[in-house]
Parts: C-alpha cells; structure tokens; sequence
C-alpha cells in the first residue's frame, strides 16, 4: 500500500507540473504576468523598463522615496533611460513604482536587483538582499518565481533566498515557488550592450525552477544562458569581473616600470591588441571603481576563505588596484615641485569625478579617492565633469562641480584628467594650463609640452608655461633625432608619431 501512495504522490506532482508548465506558458504569450522588480538603481531600472517594453505589467520597489517620486512624476534617472519612456509606460499601465511591498501580492515573478556592497571589514554586505526577502515573503503568492540578480558570494541564494521562504511559508522551491540565480551585467553608458541582447545567465534551485526562469527571460531577452545550479551562476558572475580586476592591476602594476624603462605603456597596448587571439586589451588609470571590479573579486575571495581556500591573486590585484590614487596623488606632487611649488597650498583641478567615461557615478570612483589625498595633503582642490553636478565630501558638505572654462585650467597649477570624458575640450585645456597630469591618455592627438601622461616614459622635468623653451629645445632635439633615424631607414619612423612623448599622444 505504501508503494502505491507514494506512486500516486509522484503522478500527483508530475501531473501539477505539467499544469503549472501550460499555466506558465499561457501567461507569458498572453503577457498576463505580472512582475516586481525590488531595487531600482542601475540594474533594476533597466531590467523593469525591458520587461514593460515586451508587455509584461512591472511595479518596482525601492527603499528610496526620492526616487521613487521622481520615476512616479515621469523622470528617469538612469543613463540610457529617458523621460519618454518612463512616461509612455506609465500611461499604458505597463511600470508603477512605490516603496510598498504589497504589490508582491499580485506578482507572478520577483526579480532582486538590490546593492550589494562592502561592509567596513571589507566584507560581503548582504543585508539589502535579506531586507527585500523579509518584505516579500509574507505576501508572496504560491506558484511564484523568485528571481536574484544582486552580484553575491556562492551560496547565497540558497542560503538566504531560498532557505527562509521554505521556513517562513512550509514551502518547498520547485513545487509551491521557484527560485532562480541570474546575474545582472549591465555596463553603464554603453551604446553597443543592454539588458535585452547581452546573453543572460541562469539558474535554477531544480530543474523546474530552471525552466521557469529560462522560460520568462526567455520571452523578452534575445539570449539565454541556461547553468546547473543557482552557485554556478553566481560563482560565473564573480569570475568575470575578478577576470578583469587582475588583468587591470597587472597593467597598473607594470606601468611605473615601463614609464622608468623608456618605454610607452599606451603604444605597447595598442600593439598588443593587434593579436587577434589569445589577448584582451586593459589599460591602466588612477584606480577601479563602479560596484562590479571593487567589490565582486572580495565576494569570491571570500567565498573561497570560507571553505579553507586562498586566492593570492585576486588579494593581490585588489591591493595593487587600490594603490592607484595614492601612485597618482605622489606622481602629481612630484610634478608640482619640479614646476616650483608646493603641494600644500597648490591650486589642483581634477577633471572628471565619476568612475567611468560619460556616466555619472561616484561608487567607488578612484577621482574620490584622489580628492581626498590631495586635500589631505592641503591642496586646494575643486573639480569639473559634466556628468557629476555636485558630490558630498567626507566632513557631509557638498562640493560643486566647476564650468570647464580656459579660466578653470588657467588659474590652476595643475590638471589632474580623472575620468577621460566626451564633453571636455582637451586641446583647449592644454592650451590654457600650465601642467596637465592625464591619468587616462584622453589627450592623445593634443598639441601641447605641458602634458605628462601615466604610463609614458619619465622625461626631463615638465615645466609649466613659463618655462616652455625649455622643453621646446627638448622636443626640438627629439625631432633631430627621429629624422637622422628615418634618413637611414625610410618609411620605418613617422616623426608626428614620435612626438608623442612630448605632446601626450599613444
């Protein structure tokens, strides 16, 4: 008899699997689910906005009233989400937005976009993610997908997903909710890769929860990487930007060294990247930011310590890394005193405070750091960048940025270029200031002998305008030298090319 019941039970589950299969399916060709994203920054705007576009009804959820207002009043705040489409979603009933969790009442998936940072130990801070499982697990509705897109260490959505609403509800993932792992891979300001054609992993707690995820993204996203399991997900994610966070520190550990060996870390790169196998091209700057190359590599590393593993590389990329400001803060001090003046009491520019080009955020931006080491080091700091209007500094005042006018770069001692972007002039700045430290090679192609580039090789001291000839005679000599050269071997040397030293080219 007991062979019978439990054979009655099985046809029983596969029997409702296949109801909720066609049921799921039905949904998601009529659009009849109903989803919610929890956390609306940079991933999970983004993540709502494409699953209203394909017709699904959206609310978002977010602990931020001030955004939430602005999205309820038709105003994005994400680069590459505009006005227009925040709106034209609104009135047709596809995105609603709120800091309540009741809507998870009336949702069929559950998507968690929520920050994921570092506590001050330099440890995972998972509590965002808790936080949003606390809200919706009370009003979550049997039959439901939860889906985790917050980059975390292996095992979290098992341990802190899946595992409390199993307590909390006497549920069981793949039977009465499903739960997936698929890790967002958003690069903000590109204009090539979105949400809707950058290849989406997942995975699934079981196979029925694989199939459910791979079934909704699959209705919006051009591409679907399905994995075996929720950690497989999650440990890929980790690995792709502890990837680049080494590579990054091997370039910014050897740069210093190329630029005392003579020798242009910029032209060697460009060279590099003409393989077409085999390479990657990185470059250095003044140090990593943005939340996935800061923090994902400490993720994993920590992950890896707590099973007795150690992984020396990614500790040692993340030191070297870090470095970077303190590096670039010496350097500009360096060139300060060859000019004549004292860092204390120098008037510096940093042009560019967000951690990348043409986007306008500060997490974890090197320039932070950059400003805190020069005023701590009693400069006179201010900054420009047409993406960051204001930023607040340590002691809690805000900071306004500075018009990108010649009277900026002239009435500085020194220019220090932060973030390469779009919108400032470089050949007007170099043909106002006296000494420009370009920490990106964004002056490359600018005419100018007031320009010291990271990574091109240490020359004779750079002087300010007063002391042009100076380094005219220096280029002069230069130029000399590269002609003998090019009679004796015609066609091998471009002498514009060659000048690149002297005028901050690559």
């Amino acid at each position: 008899m007991e062979g019978m019941e439990e054979i009655h039970r099985h046809d029983q589950h596969e029997g409702n699997e296949e109801l909720q299969q066609r049921t799921l399916i039905q949904h998601i060709n009529d659009r009849s689910l109903k989803a919610v994203v929890i956390g609306l920054g940079y991933v999970g705007l983004p993540m709502a906005v494409e699953m209203a576009q394909a017709g699904y009804q959206v609310h978002g959820i977010d602990i931020d009233t001030a955004k939430v207002a602005k999205l309820n009043a038709g105003n994005s705040y994400v680069i590459g989400i505009e006005d227009d489409v925040v709106q034209s979603l609104m009135r047709a009933g596809l995105f609603t937005a709120s800091t309540d969790y009741a809507a998870v009442a009336q949702a069929n998936v559950i998507v968690i976009c929520v920050p994921t940072p570092l506590t001050a130990e330099h440890q995972p801070d998972i509590s965002y993610i808790s936080a949003a499982v606390d809200g919706m697990t009370p009003v979550l509705q049997e039959g439901s997908l939860v889906i985790l897109e917050s980059t975390t260490y292996p095992g979290t959505t098992e341990e802190r997903v899946k595992q409390p609403i199993e307590a909390a509800n006497g549920w069981r993932a793949g039977e009465e909710f499903f739960v997936c792992y698929s890790p967002e891979r958003v690069d903000p300001g590109s204009v090539h890769y979105g949400v809707k054609n950058t290849p989406k992993i997942i995975g699934g707690s079981t196979p029925a929860c694989l199939n459910y995820g791979k079934q909704f993204y699959g209705s919006f996203l051009n591409e679907v990487v399905p994995v075996s399991s929720t950690t497989v997900a999650e440990t890929a994610k980790l690995f792709e930007n502890t990837f680049r966070s080494v590579n990054i520190a091997l370039v910014n550990e050897l740069t210093p060294a190329c630029e005392q060996m003579g020798v242009n870390i910029w032209e060697v790169l460009n060279a590099a990247a003409t393989k077409p196998f085999g390479y990657m091209p990185f470059y250095p700057g003044p140090g990593i930011g943005g939340h996935c190359i800061p923090i994902d590599p400490i993720y994993l590393s920590w992950a890896a310590n707590r099973q007795g593993s150690e992984l020396q590389f990614i500790q040692l990329a993340d030191a070297t890394n870090r470095q970077m400001p303190e590096r670039v803060v010496k350097r500009a001090a360096e060139l300060l005193e060859q000019n004549g003046v004292s860092v204390r009491g120098a008037r510096v520019v940093l042009a560019g405070m967000a951690y990348k080009k043409d986007i306008d955020d500060l997490r974890e931006s090197p320039a932070l750091d950059v400003f805190r080491l020069l005023s701590a080091a009693g400069a006179e700091v201010v900054f420009t960048d047409p993406m960051v209007p204001v930023f607040r500094k340590d002691d809690g005042t805000m900071l306004q940025s500075r018009p990108a006018v010649p009277e900026l770069w002239t009435g500085a001692d020194l220019v220090i270029i932060t973030t390469d972007h779009s919108g400032f002039d470089y050949q007007e700045m170099a043909d106002h200031a006296k000494l420009i430290f370009d920490t990106r090679n964004a002056t490359a192609g600018c005419r100018g002998g007031n320009i010291v580039v990271l990574g091109q090789p240490v020359r004779p001291e750079v002087k300010g305008v007063r002391e042009q000839q100076e380094i005219v005679a220096w280029v002069g000599q230069k130029e000399m030298a590269v002609e003998d050269s090019a009679a004796h071997h015609e066609g091998a040397i471009d002498p514009e090319k060659d000048q690149g030293d002297a005028h901050g080219k690559s």
